[in-house]
């Protein structure tokens, strides 16, 4: 990277998003904390976190006009990263606990519970990413750290046109679900990066490389 590149990480109330911060500066970036419309859009990237629960990441990012800032961004090809429930609002749907709410919609599918013997998903665990991805290029050996009951199952959005088919990165806990997908300027991750110790950080270096 010629320059420390400038990022926003998108202030809508979520919780954790200090360790979000630090990790992002450790890994070489600028980092801003904010909702401000016109910061958001000028960033080199923006990075959406989420914790808890779909229902309450979305009314919070609704209060922000996440989804418009999001949808300007990609528009545009301007990079995107969601990290854990922020990942999973850029699905169509979220169903959790009987409550089905609207998601972002930038990819189709429905997030739902897992089945699996044992949740929530806590802990480290392995991966299955493509040879030729970038966010996991040198990684493909390491572990992540994943908090989760709720992921996408499927995945089934295909390349078109002059699009590049999305990489998508697998993981197991009871069934295969959705770790990871890139998508042109939209990328995102189900573990995070963050508690991810030096692989979450090397895998946050090899998004800053693509700003």
């Amino acid at each position: 990277m010629a320059s420390t590149p400038a990022v926003v990480v998108l202030d809508y109330g979520s919780g954790n998003v200090h360790s979000a911060v630090k990790a992002l500066e450790a890994a070489g970036a600028r980092v801003e904390l904010t909702a401000d419309r016109e910061r958001v859009a000028t960033a080199d990237g923006l990075v959406v976190p989420g914790v808890g629960a779909f229902a309450a990441v979305m009314k919070g990012l609704d209060a922000v006009r996440g989804g418009e800032l999001i949808g300007r961004r990609l528009a545009g090809g301007r990079p995107v990263l969601g990290i854990c429930v922020g990942m999973q609002v850029l699905f169509d749907r979220g169903i959790e606990r009987g409550v089905d709410t609207e998601g972002l919609g930038e990819w189709p599918g429905v997030v739902e519970e897992l089945r699996a013997p044992v949740l929530p998903h806590i802990g480290w665990n392995t991966v299955d990413a493509p040879g030729d991805s970038v966010l996991f290029e040198g990684l493909h050996d390491e572990r992540f750290y994943f908090v989760h009951s709720y992921a996408a199952r499927e995945w089934t959005l295909e390349g078109m046109g002059a699009l590049a088919t999305p990489k998508v990165t697998w993981a197991e806990h009871g069934e295969s679900f959705v770790a990871a997908a890139e998508n042109g300027p939209l990328s995102a991750t189900q573990f995070h990066p963050e508690k991810s110790g030096e692989a979450g950080i090397a895998l946050l270096r090899n998004w800053l490389r693509t700003l």
